[in-house]
């Protein structure tokens, strides 16, 4: 979905054509960029509202409320104009992985440092991308920011599939 028009876009549709975007940029480069913080075996962020990979579906849905959209395995919440999660679910229904969209002018957002232990790798135009693996805690965690005046931060967890 992308926008052709003269009007601004909605932030729906900026929404699911940059996660759209991100998934794409994530599982390209799962096997290219996928790096470890020395030392580290625990992550520092693990979770969102309470919902972490592993959690059960119904049980997702309850800590997190009724999604906008919702699937057999995956469901997009919007919290308000600046911030919307998708959950993805796997077959034995459980979260596969958490993706937290935070727009312009959103608040409350965590600092690399906190999701990752470290800085992203930043490139030029001011985007930035980093993925540390937790191998012993089953999962992945990465941060993206978008370039340009207005970026979006999309902070994704996601299980280590083997």
């Amino acid at each position: 979905m992308s926008c052709v028009s003269l009007r601004p876009c909605s932030n729906r549709a900026k929404l699911t054509v940059l996660f759209a975007a991100a998934v794409f940029s994530v599982t390209a480069s799962v096997n290219s960029n996928a790096q470890r913080t020395k030392g580290a075996d625990e992550p520092l962020f693990s979770e969102f509202k309470g919902v972490r990979i592993g959690t059960p579906t119904d049980e997702a849905r309850k800590k997190l409320g009724s999604p906008r959209d919702k699937a057999e395995d995956l469901d997009l919440y919007v919290f308000n104009d600046t911030q919307a999660v998708q959950v993805y679910y796997d077959k034995s229904k459980t979260v596969q992985a958490i993706s937290i969209d935070y727009l312009s002018g959103a608040t409350g957002i965590p600092e690399p440092k906190d999701v990752l232990g470290t800085e992203p790798d930043s490139k030029p135009d001011g985007s930035a991308y980093k993925m540390v693996r937790y191998p012993k805690a089953g999962f992945w965690v990465s941060y993206s920011r978008t370039a340009g005046n207005s970026p979006t931060i999309t902070i994704t967890m996601q299980k280590i599939e083997h």
